[in-house]
């Protein structure tokens, strides 16, 4: 049996950002030997304590121990060579380096042999890591443009891991991985445990929150409102500590409402470089269609292709009038919205405030009596209101920069760009992903009543229990293709969509 020796203790932090509290008054201890959960909504502070041990930033106040002794990392470089590596929400490798280079980014000197680093010796290490954490289907010198979004986590994943690291900090990354994927980072979390290590383990997604850890630390509104331990697990519980009331419900739709004859959006056929050959589908108004299948099935690229985002070899998007969309800016123009997968470098600009991404889509509505370049700021100003009020994004100024919110008011922003100029058609493509389940709640709502104003909507997921519960017709994919087609009816289960899926 492990020991329960305390491994980390956070005493007493504080963390603001301007205005904004992230963290107040925060402690609570990690003992070895524990993969402990971190739970809550989107901004209750998980992931700010989190990096805060991992030397990303530092507290505005309070104080840490680590192994006993007093813990203040100056950078997560620092950090995860004494221990604590951490394993980031958004993306956290370089594109055009290989995967040598990103595993051992800060840490060159090893290498080095007078003031040249030997890249063949980085290559072999790099190598050996992979084969020990029994990764195959990536290559040392790979640069990390080729790979996909689940390749780039696992890189992440195994950077971590060759410092052997004491406590292993797990921020959101199960979001991003398909089974398989998610199976290794288990895996690994597994023996993290069996080695007496520790894991901080953050996720949305309350059953897997359950099955992998030990304990459950709820947070609300930057406190701790207590620990929950395995033995004492009870869904209603944890909900119910993490947003202050009990949740009623599953959050779907109830309803078996139909949609309209009318078709708003028709694909003829569309080939793309790859993934998609001579694929067809039609949308219609006041409909949400989901697509659903394994991550690598087609169902983004379809996405992206009806957007314009994705070019095609053959075939044509269309709209009701006949106009076609070959382009970004064809889509905008005629109502189109999406919400990319990738949300944080397809859907915003992080750098930007909330004012500018959600103002991004409206310079035609918001311009100065008619046509010209000048814009309102009334204008501008109310347009953005509407959407910070409506979606309730949770901010102390819409002039802050999107970087400083969390993963759920980031994107309650990219919403919010889309329905401020009234999109007719939105494609959303994993539009839950990473979001707690008051967001994601609130995200069904609003796409049930934009289905009732006759909007249309193009819900691809990844999660069958989504796709079950808001559409009115599911499709499933497989290479490239339409494996089944289902309509909303009570005995639609996942155990019928998963035999189309593999």
């Amino acid at each position: 049996m492990p020991t329960k020796e305390v491994l980390l203790e956070v005493q007493n932090m504080y963390k603001n950002f301007g205005a904004t509290v992230a963290l107040n008054n925060v402690s609570f201890t990690l003992n070895r030997g524990v993969v402990c959960g971190l739970i809550g909504e989107n901004g209750s502070g998980k992931s700010t304590v989190s990096s805060i041990a991992a030397g990303m930033q530092p507290p505005t106040k309070g104080s840490m121990k680590f192994k006993g002794e007093p813990w203040a990392p100056p950078s997560m470089l620092y950090a995860e060579k004494h221990g604590i590596g951490m394993i980031v929400q958004e993306a956290g490798t370089i594109p055009n380096i290989t995967v040598a280079e990103n595993i051992f980014l800060g840490h060159e000197a090893m290498f080095k042999q007078g003031p040249i680093i030997n890249r063949a010796k980085m290559m072999a290490a790099t190598r050996e890591l992979l084969e020990g954490l029994g990764i195959t289907n990536i290559q040392a010198d790979q640069p990390v443009r080729e790979l996909d979004m689940q390749q780039r986590k696992v890189v992440e994943i195994a950077k971590c891991m060759y410092w052997k690291p004491e406590i292993l900090i797990v921020d959101e990354t199960s979001t991003a991985l398909s089974q398989d994927g998610r199976e290794f980072l288990y895996s690994i979390m597994a023996a993290q445990r069996d080695n007496n290590r520790s894991v901080i383990f953050i996720s949305h997604d309350l059953d897997e929150m359950m099955e992998q850890c030990d304990e459950l630390t709820v947070l609300r509104d930057g406190v701790i409102i207590g620990t929950v331990q395995k033995a004492d697990y009870e869904p209603s519980l944890i909900r119910r500590m993490m947003i202050g009331r009990e949740i009623q419900g599953n959050y779907y739709r109830d309803d078996f409402d139909g949609y309209s004859d009318e078709v708003v959006l028709k694909a003829d056929c569309i080939t793309t470089m790859e993934d998609l050959l001579c694929f067809d589908l039609e949308l219609h108004k006041g409909e949400i269609l989901g697509i659903g299948g394994l991550s690598q099935c087609g169902m983004h690229t379809v996405g992206r292709a009806l957007f314009g985002l994705e070019k095609l070899v053959d075939g044509k998007v269309t709209l009701k009038d006949g106009t076609k969309i070959n382009n970004t800016r064809t889509a905008i123009k005629n109502r189109m919205g999406y919400v990319s997968k990738n949300r944080d470098t397809e859907s915003l600009g992080l750098s930007a405030s909330i004012m500018e991404n959600i103002a991004s889509t409206g310079y035609d509505i918001n311009r100065w009596h008619g046509p010209g370049p000048l814009i309102s700021n009334r204008k501008e100003k109310d347009y953005v209101d509407e959407q910070v009020k409506e979606l309730s994004i949770k901010c102390a100024s819409k002039y802050h920069n999107v970087n400083t919110l969390s993963g759920g008011n980031k994107q309650k922003v990219v919403f919010g760009k889309w329905i401020a100029p009234d999109s007719e058609i939105l494609i959303l493509d994993c539009p839950t992903r990473g979001v707690d389940v008051g967001v994601k709640a609130a995200m069904y709502q609003l796409m049930y009543r934009m289905k009732k104003a006759g909007k249309s909507i193009l819900l691809i997921s990844e999660e069958l229990q989504e796709l079950i519960g808001m559409s009115d017709r599911v499709l499933i994919m497989k290479d490239g293709e339409v494996r089944l087609e289902m309509m909303r009816t009570e005995g639609l289960t996942e155990q019928k969509l998963i035999e189309y899926m593999i």
